[in-house]
């Protein structure tokens, strides 16, 4: 069926906040585009929308969201969509619209593009079957997203216990800067720098990109690669084990540590990111790395320089005052580190596997390729 025979928009009858009226708590959700459920909540007791369930959909995001409690809108490009037909499976509407294609194309409006699309409307009882399955699959994937939250959790309260907090040096640690702690190595932009038809998706050495680095650290889903003799040419930017790699452009802050286990044996870095080679005997990477994340937010207030794009020059990165703990106590926080690391991979692996799932359960029943 098509999106106009189904569905109506009545963003017209909601009431929008201004992000100073939002609270912490309140009785009422305000929803916005954002990537989190809930932007906030209010106690305000006239205009919220009360027509329920409801699909959310971010005109500007393309994300999709369902709502089943009262609320108010939270900023413009929130579009809230309403079943025209009898007993509607909301929970059923929201996954559909999930698998709906609707291309990027960055900070536009997106919902002239899910008011062309169509979606598969099978009786109600195979909706309700389809929703009993995809709801329990979506369940266990945010039991294993929240189990990696709360091990995340476990890593920052041991920092804070041993070490106190980083960023207002809780303990009175010695601190020293980055410049000190660590050799931060720049990639080679000259001349040599690799052109986009001099990479593959098969070569001698891995040219890092964007999505190689995550906060989470290494991914390597989408790899590409230069050949040898485009790495010999290179001069700078090639990683030895050890190794930190740091993002400064674009997404600044993201860290991946090149350990005996990454499986490939020649790395390097583009021009958004950097090497950072600690100083053996002075800083353990593993506690560097769990000590920047937690100083990130900070870093990134007071010293990214404020150009369009993002960036964290080299020049400021070499300010940054870190805790410098004694070695031993560092290598034992590390220890710590490396024991939840090997709970989260496992974790990990889970929720990779229903993540495929997932996404061929949904392509099974609604087909088409998703947002």
């Amino acid at each position: 069926m098509d999106f106009s025979e189904i569905f109506e928009d009545k963003t017209k009858y909601g009431t929008k906040l201004k992000t100073d009226e939002y609270e912490e708590q309140g009785k009422y959700l305000i929803v916005d585009q954002g990537q989190e459920l809930i932007a906030g909540y209010t106690d305000k007791k006239e205009g919220f929308f009360s027509e329920l369930p409801v699909i959310i959909f971010g005109d500007h995001t393309r994300i999709l969201k369902y709502i089943d409690q009262p609320f108010y809108i939270g900023a413009d490009g929130v579009k809230i969509l309403r079943c025209k037909l009898q007993n509607a499976n909301y929970r059923y509407l929201f996954y559909a619209l999930k698998n709906v294609y609707i291309p990027n194309t960055g900070y536009n409006r997106h919902f002239k593009w899910l008011k062309q699309s169509s979606i598969k409307y099978p009786d109600s009882v195979t909706q309700d079957k389809i929703v009993e399955i995809l709801d329990t699959v979506s369940d266990i994937i945010q039991l294993r997203k929240k189990e990696l939250n709360q091990l995340d959790y476990l890593i920052k309260s041991r920092f804070v216990e041993m070490f106190g907090d980083p960023i207002v040096n809780s303990m009175g640690l010695a601190t020293a800067s980055m410049a000190e702690l660590c050799e931060i190595i720049d990639g080679d932009r000259g001349k040599n720098y690799p052109k986009g038809d001099e990479l593959s998706n098969e070569g001698d050495c891995l040219f890092l990109n964007a999505k190689n680095v995550t906060p989470q650290g290494f991914n390597f889903n989408t790899c590409t690669f230069i050949s040898r003799e485009k790495d010999e040419a290179l001069r700078k930017g090639k990683l030895t084990r050890g190794d930190v790699v740091l993002t400064t452009r674009g997404t600044i802050g993201n860290l991946a540590f090149y350990s005996n286990e990454i499986p490939y044996e020649h790395v390097r870095i583009n021009s958004g990111m950097v090497i950072l080679r600690m100083k053996q005997g002075v800083m353990d990477e593993v506690y560097f790395i769990e000590q920047f994340k937690m100083k990130l937010a900070d870093v990134k207030e007071k010293i990214a320089s404020g150009s369009a794009q993002p960036q964290l020059p080299i020049s400021t990165m070499n300010k940054i005052q870190m805790l410098a703990p004694d070695i031993t106590n560092q290598k034992h926080f590390s220890e710590f580190v490396r024991e939840i690391d090997k709970s989260k991979l496992t974790i990990q692996k889970s929720l990779d596997e229903l993540e495929t799932l997932n996404k061929a359960l949904m392509q099974k029943y609604f087909g088409g390729n998703g947002v």
